[in-house]
Order: C-alpha cells, then structure tokens, then sequence
C-alpha cells in the first residue's frame, strides 16, 4: 500500500440539505491531479487504504462512501470486500453498456450494493441498465441548468435517484432542488451567501462568552451560570455531546456533568461546534458542523508534527479555534474582527484569519486546498512549513474521529 497519498471525502446531501455520505476521492501527495490517468489504479488505492489502513467506518462516520470504478475494477472481486451497507458503487462515464455490465451490476444488486452512474448524460443505450442503477449523478459544470427538464422527463421511468454533481452557489440548489434532485454534491453550503447569512443571536453572543471563560479558565459555577441564561443554548450543546462522544454508554445531564466526563479543553471544542449546529435529533446531519469538525480537527491534529508549534503547549487549540472560527461568515452576519474583539483572540489566531498570516495562517491554506482536492497546492504549502505531505494520511482518520474520543 503506497503511504503518499489521501482519501478526499466531498459530501452528498439529501433534500433537507443533511448529510448523506461522501464521494471518496484518490488523491496523490506527490503527483498533481491531472497526472492521474489511471481511475482503476486510483480507485485501487482508496479501496486499500480505506480497507488497510483508514477503516470504513471511521472514515465514513457511518454514512454512506461513494467510490468510483472503471470497468476492470468493477469487474475485480476486491470490490465485494467493501461492506455493503456503507459503500455506493459509482460507474465512471468511461463505462460503456455491454451484456457483460448487466451480468455484473445484476450480481452486485443482489448481493446488497447500491450502484450509481457519474458524470452521466442520458441515452437510450443504457435502458437496461436505468432499470438497476440506482443514483444518476449529473455534472452541472457540464450540463446547463435549461436542460435539466428534459434530462429528467427522458429519466422518470425508471426507479433512480437524481443527485446534483458540482453544486457551486444556493441559486444551483434552488433550482435543482425545485426540478426534485434527490442528493446534492459540493461545498455550496459553506459559500458565504447574503441570502443565508443570519444575525448573531442572544445564543450565539453567549457562545462567544463562553468561549472566552473557558480560555481564561473561570470556575465552572460560572460557566453553568452563563448557560442558565439560554435554556435552548444548553439543550443544544447536550445535543452535540451525547450526539456522538459517548452514545449510549454516558447520557450527559448537565453542563457539570459534561465538563466533568469530557474535561475543558473537550468542552471548550463542543461549545466551538455549537455555533454552527440546529436544532435537530443528530446535530452533525448539519454539513456545517461536520465540515468545521473535520477542518479544526486536522488543522489540530497538523500542530502535532510542526516543527516549531508542536512545542507550544496551547497550539494545538489556537489551531482548533482558527479552524472552527474560519467558517463563521458562512452562517453569520458578523464581521470577523468582531468576533476576534469579543474573543480577545490571540494574535497569532488573529492574523490568520483575517490575512491567513502566520503559522496557522498557512495551515488554514492548507485546509481550503484539501478541501477543494488540491493536494499539490496543499502539499507544497506543508513542505514549505517542515512538514511531509505523506503523513497527512496517518493523521486523517485521527481528525475525522476526535468527536469519538472524548
């Protein structure tokens, strides 16, 4: 198994804009993305790393991972490794309809996978196979938004799914939302947007508090007493606590209770979280609690093998707030020298997130070039800092699972 590279996870979400699961995504820390010409090759190598060395599960967080496939892949018996319950199979376009797919999608159908076809633009040719797919994903950089209607007229006889591929602005989900897509694929949701952007609330104002309490270590009696204020503001970091640290082993029954059983520095990353959770029954359905989990997470887990900020003790928080903070215009109208004001952030923190300036700074860069699967931008920014870009897998699932860890 080849360590230089890292499993992308882009997230799909359903009508009501949660989360479904992710499209796993090769991606090589010492090639740029265009060099990549080999998909079967590719797809072999998330199949392995996310088999050997990530494990399902902790990458998918129990949702669902899409996977990409050429035909020879498709045709490999290593894909029936893959569990079913978690794994979607997606057939490259490169895929042409043959007696021999039929026999082969058939035969994945019944032993439980769901298949869908990627990049797809519909033709007559693969009337047997719409009748077993199951998810049709279409391009929207490659299909105008004005062809859709006709795409989905030529569609609707048959049992599949629809989901909106490269979903860049609110305007693309609207339409495509309105058209009845039935998934959707992209950041659009962390796009700072005038239309979603809301005022900060008595609860969100009394985050910040918090948050400044904990950094100056106040006594938990007044923490508790902050919260008392926002009865709504409690339920919803309870939510987030019990939601995933300790499922049904701990139920947390107060603020005390979830300091005493998770610690500060735990807390202090819940009520960070809190600020981008709604009101629901599993609060990290919300993209963007799970998109600043994963951010703050790495940027986190990054300080850890710095060369220089790995000896600073409180690192490894400022690196978690930047994350954490750096989403914030996507849900709030509030300046971010506002928020850094109220926080009394430190500079460093400061800097980064209104210049990307300083050491945290640069690992914030690298955060939004993996995000948009820009290994060779993300790479060269950590080879710059002293880092080698062929850890980041190491350090991924650790990321993607400190909500497990507390």
């Amino acid at each position: 198994m080849s360590k230089n590279c890292i499993i992308g996870r882009q997230p799909i979400l359903d009508r009501n804009e949660h989360l479904y699961g992710y499209e796993l995504l090769f991606r090589s820390t010492d090639v740029n993305e265009a060099d990549i010409q080999d998909a079967g090759r590719a797809t072999a190598n998330v199949i392995v790393n996310t088999l050997a060395s990530f494990g399902i599960v902790e990458l998918l967080g129990g949702r669902k991972g899409f996977i990409n496939v050429d035909f020879d892949m498709l045709m490999d018996e290593v894909l029936e490794l893959l569990p079913q319950e978690h794994v979607i199979i997606e057939l490259l376009e490169s895929i042409e309809p043959s007696p021999l797919l039929i026999e082969r999608c058939l035969a994945l159908k019944n032993a439980g996978f769901i298949l869908a076809l990627d990049d797809h633009e519909y033709s007559p040719n693969f009337t047997e196979l719409y009748a077993i797919i199951d998810i049709v994903k279409i391009d929207l950089l490659q299909t105008p938004l004005e062809t859709l209607p006709d795409i989905i007229e030529q569609l609707r006889p048959y049992p599949c799914k629809l989901l909106a591929e490269k979903v860049e602005s609110v305007e693309q989900f609207v339409a495509c939302h309105t058209l009845g897509f039935d998934y959707f694929q992209g950041y659009y949701f962390a796009r700072p947007d005038i239309i979603k952007k809301k005022k900060m609330d008595e609860d969100a104002t009394t985050l910040l508090k918090l948050m400044r309490l904990l950094a100056e270590d106040a006594r938990i009696e007044i923490i508790e007493q902050a919260f008392r204020s926002s009865p709504s503001l409690t339920y919803k970091l309870l939510m987030l606590v019990n939601s995933v640290a300790f499922g049904q082993r701990h139920k947390i029954q107060g603020v005390a209770h979830a300091i005493a059983m998770t610690g500060r520095v735990q807390i202090k990353r819940w009520i960070q979280l809190a600020l981008f959770a709604a009101d629901g029954d599993d609060a990290f359905d919300h993209p963007l609690v799970d998109m600043a989990a994963t951010r703050a997470g790495l940027m986190e887990q990054l300080v850890f093998i710095h060369p220089t900020l790995q000896f600073d003790g409180e690192s490894a928080d400022r690196a978690f707030m930047t994350g954490i903070l750096s989403l914030m215009e996507s849900i709030y109208d509030v300046a971010i020298e506002d928020i850094i004001a109220n926080l009394n952030l430190n500079e460093e923190v400061a800097a980064a997130l209104t210049n990307y300036a300083g050491p945290y700074g640069t690992l914030l860069r690298v955060m939004e070039h993996l995000e948009d699967l820009d290994t060779s931008s993300a790479a060269a920014k950590l080879t710059s800092i002293g880092i080698n870009p062929n850890r980041l897998a190491e350090i991924q699932l650790r990321a993607f699972n400190w909500r497990q860890q507390a």
